[in-house]
This record gives C-alpha cells, structure tokens and sequence, in this order.
C-alpha cells in the first residue's frame, strides 16, 4: 500500500533507496539546524528557540512535500533569506525581528494564494525551455562553489582577488579532498549510498583526527519555543515603508522556490515531454505554506533546499524519501547536538559533486541561438558569483525579454514571461542594497 501510494513502482525505486535518499538529503542539509538560529542571533532571536522554530520548519513542510506533494525535495529555512532578515532589514534598515517576521508571514500568505489559484504554476509554464535548464546549471555551479567554501578548499581572498585557494596542508582541507575522491570512487563502482557512506567514514576520521569534536552530549531535550512563538509584528509590517521588504521577501522567494524546483525536477527527470513538472501546484503549495508556518513558529522564509539533489543522486525519487527526511529533522529536536558536530569536510564534498552532476545539464543549451543563451548564462554565472540565487533566476527574467526585442523576436515571448520580467525589474528596482 505504502509503494502504491509513493508510486515506486513509476520510479524504479525502493525503501532502501528512497531511505538512503533520504538519509542524505539530511545529512547534506543538516548544518541549517544550526546555523540558521546562529545567523538570526544576530537580529537578536534567541538560539534556543530559533533552532526548534528551525527544525520544526523543516519538519513540517518536508513532511507536507513527501505526503501532499509525494516529491523528494526537503524544505526548511533559506539561506540567504536569513542573512537578508538578519543583516539588512533588521542591521541596517533598522526593524524588529518580529517586525521581519510579520513581512515573511504577508509573503508566504501572498505566496500560498498565488499557488493554490495556480497563477504560480501558470508562470513556472511559461518559463522557456534553456532558462529552466540554466536552472540546473546554476544550481550545480552554486552547489559547488558553497561546497570549496565550505571545505575551505576555496576561501576568500582580497579586493583583487576575491577568492583564494585555501590552506592545503590543513588537516580538514586534505580530509575534504579525500572524501571528495572517495565519493567519486563509489560512485563509479556504482555504490549504494556512495555519498552518505563517504559523508559517515569521513565525519568518523575527523573525530579521531580531532578536527571535529565528539558530541559533548548525545541527547538533550529541546528549549522552549515560547520566546519567539506568534511573536511576529503583522501591524508593524502593513505599513508603506516595509512594502519593499515585502516585495523582496515575496519575489526572493517565489523564483528561489520556482527555480530550484523546475532545477532540480530536471535533473531527475521529473518534467513530462512539454518541460513542466506534473502536479507542480503540490510542492509549491507545501514550501509556501511552510513558510507561513516558520514565521508562527519563529524562523524566516522556507523553501525547497538544494541540497535534495544529493538524496535524488543517492536514488530518492519519491515522497517516501522527504518523509524519511522529514523523522530525521524531528529526531533533530532531541539529536541536534550529535548532528551539529558532522563536519564541513564530511558534508561539503558531496555538494561538490552533486554540482558536477547538475551541471552536466549544460549540454542541453543552445548556444548558437544567443537569445537563449545570454539570458541562461546570466542565470547561471550571477546565482553563484552573487552567492544569490534570486538574483540569478531574476536576472535572467529581465534579460530575456530584452535579447528577444532587439532580435526581433518579439512574439516569442508569451504573457507569464512579460510578467516575470516585470516582476523581476520591480525586484532590482525595490531591493535594499
């Protein structure tokens, strides 16, 4: 009944690979339970809280995608978002926290009727082939960029070269590099649960190399949620000068959620022939009104993670997977302090490769029609050299429009991509730089 339900029989697939799918889909994304609460410290939510907010986030809306949407995508709080609420609209702009989070609970209010009048799913139609496979591509080139930074294999360099290789004779670097070539290795010897085995040998290593600490405490019961629950300043947010807060937060939102969806639903070839992800009305529905949900419980805008690629590479292509990764965010409210300890060099090496993977998708982009391809190359180079994918996604919205113009191509362009490069125009013009 369960394999009828998650058609794991349409997929090929089974509960050990939808299991281990799921496993390293949490295990990639693990460090968000974490480190959203610590960047949010510094809009002054407090940590405790914030990391429960977090978990149960996550929980409930990669649950709601693996149940009501039946995909393998996990969802939880952006980054990304997080810093936006945290250094920009709280920092700089000078708002509460509960100010910023009455803003992300108007967005993914605005977000969810969107989605269930299925306008949203009418846009995702619209978009054209090559910027949904730049999508992917830019996805991989984030994926991997986050990954060399992360390991410490790529660090930041100075104002004439702003990035560095890192400390090669580092101890974590070197063990990055060799759970990076381990993973590659049992995946050419087509290993079950190459990347969850290279991330569990390489965070044991670490331990014993003490480059990660063994947990202090295994188990440990949750704070209390009550600082911060309902806490959100809805009237503070109504007002005319957090409209461009509003719209940010909406647009940042819809095309990092859109993009990473159709992204990630074409490298597991997910889209039917006409290049559409069937039911996507489900899974857009699930991260908006999850991000509803984060904003009650405490924590800012949620959205399918990209990290899903890496359980899809490990065979997840069922629901059945997020609802594994889902038990394991919950497991996470009493465990937070043995998943905290899994090292960068451990989970990094397998964004790296799983940006290989995505990016092998290139080759699908016509690059002899420029007026294809300068709107999907700036997808591609601006969602990592921003370190920003809706920057990315709305860049190449707004420039596609404009190629196709001067090329006299006019017609070309259908109604939802006048919109969205409206949208994406409005989005440059209001963002709080």
């Amino acid at each position: 009944m369960v394999k009828r339900y998650f058609r794991f029989e349409q997929f090929g697939t089974s509960y050990k690979r939808e299991i281990i799918g799921g496993l390293t889909t949490f295990f990639t994304m693990s460090y968000i339970i974490i480190v959203n609460p610590k960047i949010l410290e510094a809009a002054g939510i407090p940590f405790g809280p914030s990391m429960v907010a977090t978990i149960l986030a996550a929980f409930f809306g990669t649950l709601a995608m693996g149940i009501f949407a039946r995909r393998p995508f996990a969802v939880a709080p952006y980054m990304g978002e997080n810093a936006f609420i945290a250094y920009t609209v709280v920092g700089v702009l000078g708002y509460s926290w509960q100010t910023a989070l009455g803003a992300i609970f108007i967005g993914g209010v605005l977000f969810t009727l969107v989605s269930a009048l299925k306008i949203r799913s009418w846009l995702a139609a619209s978009i054209p082939n090559s910027l949904k496979i730049s999508f992917a591509v830019g996805i991989g080139l984030f994926l991997t960029f986050i990954g060399l930074n992360e390991t410490g294999i790529v660090t930041l360099g100075v104002p004439s070269a702003p990035v560095h290789v890192g400390q090669l004779s580092d101890t974590a670097v070197i063990l990055a590099v060799v759970c990076f070539l381990l993973m590659s290795i049992l995946m050419i010897h087509r290993v079950t649960g190459a990347l969850l085995i290279g991330i569990m040998v390489t965070t044991l290593v670490a331990f014993f190399l003490s480059v990660a600490q063994w947990p202090a405490e295994w188990v440990s019961m949750p704070p209390s949620l009550e600082p911060i629950f309902l806490q959100l300043d809805i009237a503070g947010a109504l007002t005319w000068g957090f409209v461009s807060v509003i719209l940010t937060v909406f647009v940042m939102d819809f095309v990092d959620t859109t993009g990473t969806l159709l992204g990630l639903a074409l490298k597991a070839d997910l889209l039917d022939e006409k290049g559409n992800l069937p039911d996507i009305e489900k899974p857009m529905l699930c991260d908006s009104s999850a991000t509803v949900v984060g904003a009650l419980l405490g924590t800012t805008t949620t959205g399918t993670f990209i990290e899903s690629a890496a359980g899809m590479e490990a065979g997840g292509r069922s629901g059945f997977a997020s609802v594994v990764t889902a038990l394991m965010f919950l497991l996470g409210l009493f465990f937070a302090p043995t998943f905290a300890v899994i090292p960068p060099c451990a989970y990094a090496p397998a964004l790296i490769i799983v940006g290989l993977l995505m990016m092998t998708t290139v080759t699908r982009l016509d690059f002899s029609d420029l007026t294809e391809a300068v709107p999907a190359f700036c997808v591609i180079v601006l969602m990592s050299f921003t370190y920003n994918l809706g920057i990315g996604i709305t860049a190449g919205f707004a420039v596609y429009p404009i190629m196709k113009i001067f090329a006299g191509r006019v017609r070309e362009v259908n109604a939802g991509m006048w919109i969205l490069a409206a949208i994406s125009v409005l989005f440059f013009i209001f963002y709080p730089y």
